[in-house]
């Protein structure tokens, strides 16, 4: 059996492991600069690698406000010339959150893209918000307030934002943005459109099989 000293010592060393755990990351990340992001309006065209060559990472982050208690998801389609998916792969969502070629990875409501590893094939990704079974619950983005923004991942600052709170009524998909190749360079476009037919008829514009 312990004595009173050993059982002491247990203690204290069951309270040092709980204050490991809790205590913050020596390293948090950084806290997103926002003090040169540039305000765009719908249909904006706006270059990212021309004046910027060394840009890599770059993060398309959504958020929202309703009254509402509604569940949106965040997807992104990896699309050839023809503006078509090609494989399952190329649709990244909450069952698919990862492309196998490492260039696009879905956290929440925060897409990660690494520019330099998307495959040759892709000429634009499309990044999207649909809410789940909108149908069902009777819920649409007329009531939702949504701006998406575009970080610069390896510096920490907001690049563009999106503002999209007003605009739309009955729709209960949105395409946000995206990223697209011209004269070897990427660009982004505010896109900022909204659809009716929530995440299947988002998969049937892009060429993705849904049963």
């Amino acid at each position: 059996m312990l004595d009173a000293q050993e059982k002491l010592a247990e203690v204290q060393k069951k309270i040092d492991a709980l204050n490991q755990d809790a205590a913050p990351e020596e390293n948090p990340p950084a806290e997103i600069d926002t003090r040169e992001s540039l305000a765009l309006r719908k249909g904006q065209r706006v270059p990212l690698t021309k004046n910027n060559p060394a840009l890599n990472e770059i993060i398309i982050e959504s958020r929202w406000e309703s009254d509402d208690d509604l569940e949106i998801d965040a997807s992104a389609f990896l699309l050839a010339a023809d503006g078509k998916t090609h494989a399952d792969e190329d649709f990244i969502f909450y069952g698919n959150t990862r492309h196998t070629s490492g260039a696009v990875e879905l956290d929440n409501a925060a897409i990660h893209i690494k520019l330099k590893k998307i495959p040759d094939a892709i000429e634009r990704i499309s990044f999207t918000l649909t809410i789940y079974e909108a149908e069902t619950r009777k819920q649409n983005f007329g009531r939702v307030k949504v701006f998406v923004r575009v970080i610069d991942g390896a510096a920490r600052k907001e690049i563009f934002r999106l503002d999209l709170r007003e605009g739309f009524s009955v729709e209960t998909a949105i395409v946000g943005g995206e990223i697209y190749r011209h004269k070897g360079e990427w660009k982004f476009n505010a896109v900022g459109a909204g659809f009716s037919g929530g995440l299947k008829a988002l998969c049937e514009m892009f060429g993705v099989e849904v049963d």
